[in-house]
């Protein structure tokens, strides 16, 4: 369950999860009734989103330990980088759910239900464009790359395969589940699924346990994933029904096919390129020292992995509006929106960042036992590679909200290349630093890349924040906050939950508070707290 998560995270960057942002979507200016409308609608997008993650995460943070005793050190290192190879298989669909739900997101207020319904007849016929290429690359992952990349022993090679072939078989049967997602998602209705996706979690945490349990290893937990994803798939064709009456797949003209096939192409080449920088770090850490590492690895990070989890399903939810905005050319908006979204995103990393830094030594040992804590070190370059990602995804979003991913899929190559080559390297030399520091330096493009590509995008307008000093500023904030919670996070390991869990619950407000007051001026205080009070109304969306 705990590759299964990290999988998750990494598929969200196109925007494949809706998160929320709520303020980001709909800036000053509109009518107080439909800023509450959209604003209401992006927040229970967000809470369903992150109600559905915080079941999977606490399925994850229950079943995780079970896995490593129940499969062991090495095995549960196998699974971790089988679970990141068959994220690799998410590209090979061409990603014609995601861009379904684009182009439904900047028509959602049209009259158009047959264009509509054709684009989604579209999103099947490029889903079965795609499919042999699915099958063919799976067949190779499973026969010929997994069995040698996890230094499988003889004995265990023919499992290895079958567990990919059933994460194939999970993947194809995802991938027709997220045409009605999509269109949900795309329509600002995803929080229609609250409480649903959470009850396949935990069906598919329960099958996980049996399969440990019953001693069917790799081959089990393959199996239990094929269970949740069959059941997911029927729950959200029956709940697009219900929700939207005009859902249906119509026969789309060859213009709609190949106009969503080269935007799927995009995204798919754009998906790729997002596993390989973001899931490669366990492959590396596998293949070039040992599986066991990998636990090791895997299991300090699970807090930070989690954390950016929360804000992938938090700041997608503001897409389908601020895709709505676009539509309509409203780019002052539109700016100001990202600029919110950016905020946001900062204060969010800054104190859950900083909690991390205090407290996961203190988790990892309660959690699994200390022996598995990769070290202060490590620990801070993976909160500084999960604060980059977090920003990454952000503006990967607006990029991908103007129907404009060419641009971010070319970035993205060059520091996938970069990336791959510098950990590669690194880690032969310095082993788990080494790794985190060449993660980190490799995606410097996209840091630096991203803005610029909004900017020509959405357009440069005055007086939406930003600016090379305030960045400046806001990391100067952060990393005085960041060296305060490591230096202090490395003196006192809390040696019970109740304790950990107060600390942790002292920590965040405080943390809060100090962002709040050395990172934000009175402006952007006053905007959050009316974002707050527009979350608060009493009015239900429509």
């Amino acid at each position: 369950m705990s590759a299964e998560l990290t999988t998750e995270l990494e598929t969200a960057v196109t925007g494949e999860v809706a998160p929320d942002a709520p303020p980001a979507i709909v800036p000053a200016g509109s009518t107080p009734r439909a800023q509450a409308t959209l604003t209401r609608r992006a927040s229970l997008t967000a809470a369903a989103s992150l109600l559905d993650y915080g079941v999977k995460a606490g399925v994850s943070l229950v079943l995780t330990p079970v896995l490593v005793h129940g499969l062991g050190r090495t095995i549960y290192g196998m699974w971790e980088m089988l679970g990141r190879l068959g994220s690799y298989m998410s590209a090979t669909d061409g990603r014609p759910t995601e861009a379904l739900r684009l182009v439904i997101a900047q028509h959602q207020t049209g009259d158009d239900d047959d264009l509509k319904q054709r684009y989604i007849g579209a999103s099947i016929v490029v889903w079965a464009i795609m499919l042999p290429v699915i099958l063919i690359a799976g067949a190779v992952l499973a026969f010929w790359i997994a069995p040698s990349l996890t230094k499988a022993p003889p004995d265990m090679r023919s499992a290895v395969s079958l567990t990919v072939v059933m994460i194939v078989l999970t993947f194809m049967l995802s991938s027709l589940a997220q045409v009605p997602e999509s269109v949900l998602r795309g329509m600002n209705l995803g929080y229609r699924r609250m409480g649903l996706q959470s009850s396949l979690n935990i069906l598919g945490g329960i099958c996980a346990a049996l399969a440990v349990w019953g001693g069917f290893g790799l081959v089990g937990l393959g199996g239990a994933q094929i269970i949740r994803a069959g059941a997911t798939g029927i729950v959200f064709w029956l709940m697009v029904k219900k929700y939207v009456p005009w859902f249906k797949a119509a026969r789309p003209t060859r213009p709609e096919v190949k106009a969503l096939l080269g935007m799927s192409v995009w995204l798919a080449v754009g998906d790729g390129l997002a596993k390989i920088l973001l899931a490669s770090d366990v492959l590396i850490l596998g293949s070039v020292v040992a599986p066991a590492l990998v636990t090791t690895y895997a299991l300090s990070s699970y807090a930070a992995r989690t954390a950016v989890g929360i804000h992938v399903f938090t700041a997608g939810a503001a897409i389908p509006g601020l895709g709505g905005l676009l539509g309509r050319g409203e780019m002052v908006r539109a700016n100001k929106a990202r600029h919110e979204l950016l905020l946001l995103t900062w204060l969010f990393a800054t104190i859950v960042g900083a909690a991390i830094l205090l407290w996961n030594h203190s988790f990892v040992s309660l959690w699994v036992g200390a022996r598995n804590y990769a070290g202060p070190w490590v620990d801070l370059l993976i909160v500084l590679a999960c604060v980059q990602t977090m920003f990454i995804r952000t503006e990967s979003y607006v990029i991908d909200a103007t129907l404009q991913p060419k641009l971010r899929v070319i970035v993205a190559a060059a520091a996938a290349v970069l990336t791959i080559t510098l950990s590669i390297w690194l880690t032969h030399t310095f082993g788990l630093i080494g790794l985190s520091v060449g993660i980190i330096l490799g995606r410097l493009v996209q840091t630096v890349a991203y803005p610029i590509l909004v900017r020509r995008c959405l357009g440069s307008v005055q007086g939406t924040g930003g600016g090379a000093l305030r960045a400046l500023q806001l990391t100067v904030v952060t990393g005085t906050i960041f060296g305060l919670a490591a230096w202090l996070g490395n003196r006192f390991v809390a040696p019970s939950w109740p304790l950990w869990l107060i600390g942790v619950g002292l920590s965040l407000p405080t943390v809060a508070a100090a962002a709040l007051a050395l990172g934000t001026t009175a402006a952007e205080r006053k905007s959050l707290m009316g974002r707050a009070r527009t979350l608060r109304a009493k009015k239900r969306p429509s």
